[in-house]
């Protein structure tokens, strides 16, 4: 996850507030003339997009498509649930180093933690967490408008099917939003085998906003009063 991080930092500038600040205006204009070194690194800004927008942002259209290629991959970061916090890759192909006879290791694990290392909690491991989920989701919507329907990649990576960054933002939300929702069984994702919370009448319509989710079942882990950030799934809706 910490490598997708980058595509978060993206804003879209509409031609209409760049001129409705002119003293903004002024300095973006005297920072790209003037300091194209500190320039290197990120999307160009003087590439106008679609109906004249400007981006600013870490990541150019070339480098999010090549991002976004792994990003959408099944066997890697997408699950059914969302986007994973690592790479399911690792669950074949674990990262391991030795050192002073021992041997350390970074596997995929979907769900809680399999060592007390971090108190049972794998966040970082693997699961489905709502925080970044909505961010990337956000960023893929703010990229949209600068590249137009034009730039599209394919969701889920491998199946041919081209998709307009709205249309992944989308997608990758109904990911989200099913987690909570009722399957064809009368189920919920969120509370996996428990039968008390899946079928009692007390019980199956209090829903639970967890920590994070189980990324191959949606199964919801650690706390279970998460409002705030779990709760974003509203403003998915």
């Amino acid at each position: 996850m910490v490598g997708l991080i980058p595509l978060l930092a993206v804003e879209t500038v509409e031609p209409a507030l760049l001129h409705a600040l002119p003293g903004f205006k002024k300095r973006f204009d005297w920072f790209v003339e003037n300091r194209p070194d500190l320039q290197r690194n990120v999307a160009c800004l003087q590439t106008h997009g679609r109906e004249e927008r400007r981006l600013l942002a870490v990541v150019d259209p070339e480098t999010l498509g090549e991002i976004l290629e792994k990003m959408l991959d099944e066997n890697k970061f997408l699950s059914p649930h969302g986007i994973r916090s690592l790479s399911r890759f690792h669950r074949e192909h674990p990262l391991i180093v030795k050192g002073e006879g021992a041997e350390h290791r970074v596997d995929y694990e979907p769900a809680e933690s399999s060592t007390g290392l971090f108190g049972r909690n794998s966040n970082w491991r693997g699961p489905i967490w709502s925080p970044v989920n909505y961010l990337i989701i956000e960023a893929l919507q703010k990229f949209h408008p600068y590249l137009g329907d034009g730039f599209k990649v394919e969701c889920p990576t491998g199946t041919g099917k081209l998709c307009t960054l709205q249309e992944v933002a989308d997608q990758l939300s109904l990911r989200q939003i099913d987690l909570f929702k009722r399957d064809p069984h009368g189920h919920r994702a969120i509370y996996g085998t428990n039968p008390m919370l899946q079928n009692d009448p007390f019980w199956r319509n209090q829903i639970s906003f967890y920590e994070y989710f189980n990324a191959d079942t949606g199964e919801g882990l650690g706390a279970s009063h998460q409002t705030g950030w779990t709760a974003l799934v509203a403003k998915l809706i």
